[in-house]
């Protein structure tokens, strides 16, 4: 089998290296039109990962993810894996029980539903509903989805994936893949996994985008006094983050930008204050923003990064919301499954 896959980001050189492996194998070229060289999802996302979410249906994605990097070695020392500790603070009234179930599936004894006095007398917030639970879940931290990213395409060359660096102009429902510098060429399966870039591709090939939108994403690096505290989100306020290597903290709210041009994103300044009066409601300490890191990723309705068909030999996957680093390890595996069926 031919296999084309447009999108150089972590999700895209996954789904080279695990289809040109897989049993019964295939011939993969990887279009990566550049990628790894911008500010793309890759490159920029704070990488933070965990097992828990939210919902049951999420937390199974999330918690297989974590679970297969934290049994490999390979897949440690390509994504810079480090445990650190989270801990997940829903909305007053919130339910974690079915989801924690379910990471303990995956990773026994990782994770531990408290209540608010839990809560504020280990970790530094002070602002939390009298109701408030929190999941603290002790194998969650963060990875480098660039260096995974990076690691990956190398092992995909050596594993016999042909990489192309010009760019894509249009996909066809040949399907084929035609390039910048004028070829045309013919697969048998097309999977298009640029990530933000899909939805551009997608109109411009006279395909339908299916679900998928662009959004802002961003996050600013900022000086606060948050000793003790490791990967974190506070669903109250919105604000999440986690510990920077420059001894900084790194700190973000979600955006209300849909629609963004990925070439034309620059950094939301209104937002970046939004972030730092957040956190020091949150935590009632000075917070300071420095650098302000923005870019753009790609969502889906529901959310999930995972094979979808537009129709016979072609595919996106993309759309894991923001939250791809999470999930990109287990769903690329199912992917290639899929995908060679």
């Amino acid at each position: 089998m031919r296999v084309a896959i447009v999108g150089g980001g972590v999700a895209g050189t996954l789904l080279a290296w695990r289809t040109v492996r897989a049993p019964g194998g295939a011939s993969v070229d990887l279009f990566t039109g550049g990628a790894g060289c911008r500010a793309d999802a890759s490159r920029v996302s704070g990488g933070l990962v965990r097992g828990f979410e939210p919902t049951v249906a999420a937390t199974g994605p999330a918690a297989e993810s974590l679970a297969e990097i934290r049994a490999s070695a390979v897949l440690r020392a390509w994504s810079g894996y480090r445990e650190t500790g989270a801990v997940y603070v829903l909305p007053a009234g919130a339910d974690a029980r079915e989801p924690a179930e379910v990471l303990h599936a995956y990773l026994p004894g990782s994770a531990e539903v408290v209540g608010r006095d839990g809560v504020v007398g280990v970790f530094p917030f002070r602002t939390l509903p009298a109701d408030a639970v929190a999941v603290v879940e002790r194998h969650a931290g963060h990875i480098s989805p660039h260096r995974l990213r990076t690691a990956a395409l190398r092992a995909a060359a050596e594993a016999g994936v042909t990489v192309h660096e010009a760019p894509v102009d249009e996909v066809t429902r040949d399907p084929a893949v035609r390039t910048a510098d004028g070829r045309t060429l013919r697969y048998d399966r097309v999977v298009l996994a640029a990530g933000a870039w899909t939805p551009k591709l997608l109109a411009r090939s006279r395909l339908p985008v299916a679900g998928l939108r662009t959004k802002h994403i961003q996050y600013s690096l900022c000086r606060a006094p948050l000793d003790g505290l490791g990967p974190f989100v506070e669903e109250n306020s919105g604000l999440y983050g986690r510990p920077h290597e420059d001894g900084g903290f790194l700190l973000g709210l979600p955006c209300d930008r849909w629609g963004v041009d990925p070439d034309a994103v620059t950094p939301d300044g209104p937002l970046a204050e939004r972030v730092a009066e957040s956190a020091r409601r949150v935590f009632g300490v000075s917070v300071a923003v420095g650098r302000t890191v923005a870019s753009c990723d790609c969502y889906h309705d529901p959310a999930g990064l995972e094979l979808r068909s537009l129709g016979p030999g072609v595919h996106t996957f993309t759309g894991g919301s923001g939250g791809a680093a999470k999930t990109v390890v287990a769903a690329s595996r199912k992917a290639a499954a899929a995908l060679l069926a």
